[in-house]
């Protein structure tokens, strides 16, 4: 009825608010930024880096950066004093989780990875369709009866969460590791191929 009576969607009666609690860095240069992302989309943030480091070293200057990684994971490599001891002579180990049908890789991080991408590669296959899609494409009783068939045991909460988490709603997991393997960003180490899921 508040809204009826204020003639406004929710939307437009919330006051204006802002997160920053700092100058953006990138202010007096976004139109340099946006021109080059309008000449390359597949531009990298690295080279966008270096690029502002060239035209402004007075203010972007290479030193220590802080990594914020979202949908990757730590893939350093050999001799990094940021790892422990055991793995500094073979790189930072990574797991790479694919589906609970498809199973896992074990990786290695590289020196290309350092030089490339800041230390990180990916962290799992990624979702080819999403949660509800999935739940619609299959019962997850039916799900767990051919994972058995297959000697994959599985265990769930509830089937509905089973049939969320399906094989083929994730890419496939050895095309994502070869295609950073071929990046040089990590190694492969070993294949692990599921026996047993525990879904909450």
């Amino acid at each position: 009825r508040k809204y009826r009576d204020l003639k406004k969607l929710p939307s437009q009666t919330k006051r204006q608010r802002t997160w920053r609690t700092r100058k953006d860095a990138f202010e007096e240069v976004w139109p340099e930024v946006t021109e080059l992302l309008e000449r390359d989309e597949t531009i990298e943030a690295k080279t966008i880096f270096e690029y502002l480091s060239r035209q402004h070293p007075e203010r972007y200057q290479e030193g220590e950066l802080v990594v914020h990684r979202k949908g990757s994971t730590r893939a350093f490599g050999p001799g990094r004093p940021e790892l422990p001891e055991r793995y500094r002579k073979t790189g930072q180990p990574v797991i790479c989780g694919g589906s609970m049908e498809t199973g896992s890789y074990l990786l290695v991080g590289t020196d290309q990875a350092m030089r490339d991408t800041f230390g990180s590669t990916m962290h799992g296959s990624g979702r080819t369709m999403s949660r509800a899609q999935a739940k619609r494409s299959v019962r997850g009783e039916q799900l767990q009866k051919e994972m058995e068939k297959r000697g994959i045991l599985v265990k769930a909460v509830s089937m509905s969460g089973l049939a969320e988490e399906a094989g083929f709603a994730y890419k496939p997991i050895s095309d994502v590791v070869e295609t950073v393997e071929r990046a040089g960003i990590t190694k492969k180490v070993a294949e692990l191929r599921p026996i047993g899921n525990i879904k909450g």
